[in-house]
């Protein structure tokens, strides 16, 4: 656990720190012990059954300086973390780590660890600001848009006596093989398939547009080169295809009966529906466009440093975290790349802008919340995460005692602490129109120096809080 070890941090220049780390003498025996007993289970010693060697032989046998580095390599990202949060350090980029000499038996373990942090804003004006906010507006495009998805999901497909078209429907039976060889998920029966969705692999659905119900056909086609097997990724395959039924999508007139459907009298009573969730909907972004602008604005009014460096470790995190993202949904790096027809450099070269304004936001959130005090208590952490122990189907309690056990409490309570500054700022801003915070930030940028900051939040002038 963090506690276990001691730390101490130097200021560097550029919003760096250098983070001395010592690891308790026990706490390195302990990671060379369990180490040695998952060696252990691949040795094979005379006397001992497999995975039964005890420990301390397999440091005999295998040398305490080998064992002791696989522990290091194994629990070195462990301790940096704890180092961190005991530290109470919010880093950016990655770390610079030097470990050193290994420690010899009954000593401790010390490594230092070079990394930015969150630069440190000096607060101007942050109680009563001036930000930009847009009335909350439904047009009658987006109520037409959802009337019209409930009408494609309350759709019927009738059977029809003609040769398949795009947007139709088709059941089918297939068989797909490379060089006459069958291949493993190649094979379906009775799918039903909507041409032109673009869900299928590249000419599977055109390859099928015009055949009518019984025909058999024969699609010659590549699998992608980024398709997710990557033994078939590239490869021509050869798919025979049964068209079973032609189904055309009808969908339903918009009349009461359709209404009736939807669980309503009237059609005009189904779009007022629509129209009061869409309202619910418009009003909580606008809440937090507002809240984004009256940080912006606080950020601006502030002094902060965002060295050049900094920036772009800010823009490689938000880079990588916009990839694990992706992968989510079977999008890799380089699927990435080209379908943005940019490089790696060229995207972080485009990501800097927002690296230094998330930076910026960083730095004033945490100033906010050390200038107020802001600590959220028990009840404010239980309250937050009641949501998420209602998906879970477990009591908030259970949940704050798991988070708790875990370790992980402290960063919730951070967490929390961080949107209830945010909620200050906003509850505290005044709403202005849209254009008239536009034309003030024509007058005012970032790259502006933080003495016209304060000439300009010392005069009041364009940035009066109460003006």
């Amino acid at each position: 656990m963090a506690s276990a070890l001691t730390t101490s941090v130097t200021e560097l220049p550029e919003s760096r720190v250098r983070l001395q780390v010592q690891v308790p003498a026990a706490e390195v025996e302990s990671r060379i012990e369990r180490k040695a007993r998952q060696l252990g289970r691949e040795l094979k010693l005379p006397g001992f059954r497999r995975g039964k060697v005890p420990a301390p032989l397999v440091v005999q046998r295998i040398g305490r300086e080998a064992v002791l580095e696989e522990a290091v390599r194994d629990s070195l990202g462990h301790w940096y973390a704890d180092a961190i949060e005991a530290a109470k350090l919010a880093p950016v980029g990655d770390p610079k780590i030097d470990l050193g000499e290994l420690p010899a038996p009954g000593a401790a373990l010390e490594f230092s660890v070079e990394i930015g942090v969150i630069p440190t804003a000096r607060l101007g004006e942050y109680k009563g600001v001036q930000a930009g906010r847009r009335e909350p507006v439904v047009e009658e495009q987006r109520i037409d848009a959802e009337v019209d998805g409930l009408r494609e999901r309350l759709a019927k497909l009738d059977a029809v006596e003609r040769p398949a078209e795009s947007g139709d429907f088709v059941v089918i039976d297939y068989a797909g093989s490379i060089d006459g060889v069958k291949f493993d998920g190649g094979e379906g029966r009775d799918q039903l398939v909507e041409l032109g969705s673009g869900n299928l692999i590249p000419g599977f659905e055109d390859g099928l547009l015009g055949a009518a119900a019984g025909e058999t056909r024969t699609v010659e086609l590549g699998f992608p080169e980024d398709y997710g097997n990557k033994e078939l990724a590239g490869r021509p395959a050869s798919f025979e295809i049964t068209v079973k039924e032609v189904k055309h999508k009808q969908l339903p007139a918009l009349d009461e009966d359709f209404a009736t459907d939807a669980g309503f009298d009237t059609v005009e009573e189904l779009r007022e529906d629509i129209r009061g969730k869409l309202g619910e909907l418009e009003s909580q972004r606008v809440d937090g466009e507002f809240r984004e602008a009256a940080l912006d604005v606080v950020a601006a009014l502030a002094q902060i440093e965002t060295p050049a460096a900094l920036i772009e470790a800010k823009a490689t995190e938000l880079f990588e975290r916009t990839l694990h993202s992706l992968s989510h949904r079977g999008i890799t790096r380089e699927t990435y790349l080209r379908i943005t027809g940019r490089t790696e450099q060229e995207l972080l070269a485009d990501m800097l802008p927002e690296a230094e304004q998330t930076l910026r936001r960083e730095a004033v959130i945490a100033a906010v919340v050390q200038a107020e005090g802001i600590t959220p208590s028990d009840e404010d952490v239980i309250e937050a995460i009641t949501p998420v122990a209602t998906r879970e189907g477990v009591e908030p309690q259970k949940l704050f005692a798991d988070l708790n056990g875990a370790g992980r409490l402290d960063d919730v309570r951070e967490d929390l602490a961080a949107r209830q500054a945010v909620e200050l700022i906003a509850a505290e801003a005044k709403p202005i129109p849209l254009e008239q915070a536009q034309a003030r930030e024509q007058l005012w940028t970032p790259e502006k120096s933080d003495e016209q900051a304060d000439a300009a939040g010392a005069a009041g002038k364009l940035w009066t809080p109460d003006r």
